[in-house]
C-alpha cells in the first residue's frame, strides 16, 4: 500500500518490513488504475517528478540514471559485441535511452505489457521517454513472456526492467523465466535482472540469484547506489551462456571522452568492477544461493 497525506508521499510495503522512505510532494500530477496497475506522478519538492507504480517508486529524476546506466551497461559491457538487445520491461524508456548510446547495438527490441505507463512516462517524463524515439527502437506492447517464446536464440543481451515482484512482474522473478531468457539468447549471450536490495529483501535477492545460476553457467549479482530506492541500493542478477565471462572485468572499456559523449554519469569502468565487490554478509547471501543452485541442479549429492 501507498501512503500520500500531509504533502508527503511514503512508500509502504511488505518487501521492506519496518522501513518507509518519504518524498515531499508539491502536486500529484496523474493517477490512474490501468489494467495491470496503479499508476501515479508526483512532483517532488527535491527530487523532481517521481514515477509510482502500485505505490512502489520506479524512478526520480534526481537520480533514475544510476539505475538505468548499470542496468544497461553492465551486460553490455560484459558482451564482446552486443548487437540485437531485447528489454523487457522499462515502461520509462531509461533504459532504452541508455541501451542505445552504446556504439556497437544495431537494434533494440523493447516488450511493455503496459501501454499505459509508456503513455504517462512520455507525458510527463520525457527526458526518460526520449529512449523511444531512437531509430534503433522497435516498440512492442505485449506480454514479454509471449515475445521471447517467438524468439528463439535472436539476441545478444537481454535486459529486464521490472519492477519488484508484486503484481503483473512477480513471473519475471521465477527460474521459468531465466530459461525463457536463456532460450531468447545467441550463443554467448547475456542476461541482466533487477535483483532487489540486499539489505530489505535478502532472501530475494538469494532466491533469484539461485534461479539465475540454476539457468546459466556463470551468474553474478552487482549493485548500485539509488538514493530514492529502499535503503538506497538496487542490485542486478547477471547471467551469461559463456562460462568464461567475467562479470568484473568489462570486456569494453571506454574512454573519459568516450563516456562524456554518451552523458554517461554513473556508469564508467571502475564503477563496473566495483559493483561486483560485495561486502562480507552479501557474499554470505551469494553463497547460499549458490548452494540452493547446485542442490537443485544435484538432487542426489549429500552435503
Amino acid at each position: 500500500m501507498d501512503s500520500l497525506k500531509q504533502g508527503w508521499f511514503s512508500e509502504l510495503n511488505d518487501l521492506w518490513p519496518g522501513m518507509s522512505l518519504s518524498l515531499e510532494v508539491q502536486e500529484v500530477l496523474h493517477k490512474e488504475k490501468s489494467q495491470y496497475q496503479d499508476i501515479m506522478v508526483l512532483q517532488t519538492k527535491s527530487h523532481g517528478k517521481a514515477l509510482i507504480l502500485d505505490g512502489i517508486i520506479q524512478c526520480t529524476e534526481s537520480d533514475e540514471f544510476s539505475y538505468q546506466e548499470m542496468i544497461s551497461f553492465l551486460p553490455l559491457c560484459c558482451h564482446p559485441s552486443p548487437k540485437r538487445v531485447l528489454i523487457v520491461g522499462g515502461g520509462d524508456g531509461g533504459v532504452a535511452r541508455e541501451v542505445a548510446k552504446h556504439p556497437g547495438v544495431e537494434k533494440i527490441d523493447q516488450v511493455e505489457i503496459d501501454e499505459r505507463v509508456i503513455e504517462v512516462s512520455k507525458k510527463y517524463l520525457p527526458s526518460m521517454a526520449v529512449g523511444f524515439n531512437h531509430p534503433k527502437l522497435s516498440l512492442h506492447v505485449e506480454d514479454g513472456f509471449k515475445f521471447m517464446q517467438q524468439h528463439e536464440q535472436a539476441f545478444d543481451v537481454v535486459i529486464t526492467d521490472s519492477s519488484d515482484p508484486v503484481g503483473p512482474a512477480v513471473s519475471l522473478f521465477q527460474e521459468s523465466y531465466f530459461s525463457l531468457m536463456k532460450r531468447a539468447l545467441k550463443p554467448g549471450g547475456i542476461v541482466c535482472s533487477q535483483g532487489g536490495t540486499m539489505w530489505a529483501n535478502p532472501e530475494h535477492v538469494a532466491q533469484t540469484l539461485s534461479h539465475c545460476k540454476a539457468t546459466f553457467p556463470t551468474a553474478a549479482y552487482g549493485f548500485a547506489s539509488v538514493p530514492t530506492y529502499p535503503t538506497g541500493q538496487i542490485g542486478f542478477v547477471i547471467g551469461s551462456l559463456n562460462k568464461e565471462t567475467n562479470f568484473n572485468e568489462p570486456a569494453r572499456v571506454f574512454s573519459e571522452d568516450e563516456l562524456e559523449s554518451m552523458q554517461l554519469r554513473y556508469y564508467n569502468a571502475d564503477v563496473h568492477r566495483a559493483a561486483f565487490i560485495l561486502p562480507r554478509f552479501a557474499q554470505k547471501i551469494l553463497m547460499t544461493a549458490a548452494n540452493i543452485s547446485d542442490r537443485n541442479n544435484n538432487p542426489g549429492d549429500v552435503a
